[in-house]
């Protein structure tokens, strides 16, 4: 948690301030729009002044920089150099400068919680806060060196703290409903598959993989939180977001006590962890004449699966050999059959590996189902590359002419000619047209949790009905 500022925010004579108490936008110069900023973010200027480097920085070292042409603010443990976006800040430069030179957590946190400031600053990134060494009292002494950034190393081996990765970090925040544990990996391009989350009632665990070890967070929450939680990954910097969903709408004054192991680095060798993780089966093949024989008894699963190269759990799968085993558990989910009874128009949104479980609904839905009328597939991914199953979703599309399959890339080569960009208003608005005005519909989604949740803000914004929608997870 962060601790609210004791200041008024806006200050009295904030540019942000109205007479009614409020906020209002201060009007920028021409040329400094958005869409400026982004346009020069990507220009390839030094934006940093470091040439590209990143440093560790010192408390010391960030109140020199408390200029308006030389102005660096810390977020989250990060530090940027915000001069550069001085002139195309919607709330002035004067908001900008009441952080200059100093910790701007709370204050961003006041106002813009829910700016996505990692890729807005991403080319102003300075590098990282120095974490200074503590002696941990109590629990409550470490939530609070944990509100400062001041995060105690556990107690680790000579060999770790002399060879090891540099030691990760974490702190938290809460709104009236949610908490966020934010861990500080100081590892670039973690992905997903790097990170095992697993909780009950109060109790929390994570595990993330650092090169060779685990990091292990352990606490015994506070306060007791749902079932349900999201991570989000940050790839550029290394930076992973846990959210839990508060069982009681009420303010935590700590984040709980730590249990065995906590704020600990482990040799992955000596971890000894049971890895758990959710995969969705799929049919052999889009195609039933080209399915496979099925073994005897018909115990046969086929599976879908990427591989990370530095993640927690596949390169393990990669690894097994014919004859090794894995446990299995039950199927979970909550997706059922009968959401498909007289429907007539079915939209598909998938991101990645997110559309394992669209594999099973396709096959299903254009064999079984006799009310259906058009299927879509819309399909996000990075590249040409990353599309699974391309040749057989371009076949099948042939084959069946009620399906039409939309390929969108985020990072295409020159040479792509189809749809670009990310899942957005418009491309959703031209995608999700039903066949009558009033055909019964059923749109499904699944990808990364952001893409995920965006989707489904979009689809209410766009009047589809909670009914009309189901979300997986990828």
């Amino acid at each position: 948690m962060l601790n609210v500022p004791s200041q008024s925010f806006p200050a009295p004579r904030s540019q942000q301030r109205v007479a009614a108490g409020g906020r209002s936008k201060v009007p920028l110069k021409q040329g400094r729009s958005l869409m400026d900023w982004i346009r020069l973010t990507k220009s390839g200027k030094d934006l940093t002044g470091l040439k590209g480097r990143l440093i560790e920085v010192t408390e010391e070292e960030l109140k020199k920089h408390n200029k308006k042409d030389d102005c660096w603010i810390c977020i989250r443990g990060f530090v940027y150099n915000v001069s550069p976006y001085m002139e195309y800040h919607p709330g002035g430069e004067d908001e900008l400068m009441r952080a200059a030179g100093s910790d701007g957590t709370e204050l961003f946190d006041q106002v813009h919680r829910w700016v996505n400031y990692e890729s807005m600053l991403k080319e102003c990134l300075v590098g990282r806060m120095a974490v200074k060494p503590a002696v941990l009292k109590d629990y409550r002494e470490e939530e609070k060196k944990v509100l400062n950034g001041m995060l105690p190393k556990s107690q680790v081996t000579d060999t770790l703290a002399k060879e090891g990765p540099s030691y990760p970090s974490y702190d938290w925040f809460q709104t009236d409903s949610l908490v966020t544990i934010a861990i500080y990996t100081k590892q670039k391009n973690i992905n997903l598959d790097s990170i095992i989350v697993d909780h009950q009632d109060d109790s929390f665990r994570a595990e993330t993989i650092i090169k060779d070890c685990l990091y292990l967070i352990h606490i015994g929450l506070s306060h007791e939180v749902q079932e349900d939680f999201s991570v989000r990954v940050i790839e550029s910097v290394g930076k992973i977001e846990i959210v839990l969903k508060k069982k009681e709408n009420t303010s935590w004054n700590f984040l709980g006590h730590p249990l065995e192991n906590h704020h600990s680095l482990i040799p992955r060798k000596d971890a000894g962890t049971e890895i758990v993780k959710p995969y969705t089966p799929v049919s052999g093949s889009l195609f039933s004449e080209f399915k496979e024989p099925v073994l005897p008894n018909n115990k046969y699963i086929y599976f879908l699966i990427k591989i990370y190269p530095t993640g927690l759990f596949t390169p393990e799968l990669d690894r097994l050999q014919i004859g090794d085993f894995v446990s299995v558990s039950s199927p979970e989910g909550t997706f059922k059959i009968s959401e498909f009874q007289e429907l007539e128009d079915l939209f598909l949104l998938a991101a990645g590996t997110g559309f394992t479980p669209m594999v099973k609904i396709l096959n299903y839905a254009l064999t079984d189902i006799p009310t259906l009328r058009k299927v879509k597939l819309m399909f996000f991914n990075k590249t040409e590359d990353d599309i699974i199953w391309r040749s057989q979703l371009e076949k099948l599309a042939i084959k069946d002419k009620r399906l039409d399959v939309e390929f969108v890339l985020s990072a295409p080569t020159s040479e792509w000619n189809g749809k670009q960009g990310h899942i957005s208003p418009a491309l959703l608005s031209e995608f999700l047209k039903r066949n009558l005005d009033k055909s019964k519909v059923l749109v499904c989604i699944c990808g990364p949790a952001p893409f995920t949740e965006q989707g489904i803000r979009l689809l209410h914004d766009l009047n589809f009905s909670k009914n009309e929608i189901h979300s997986f997870t990828a």
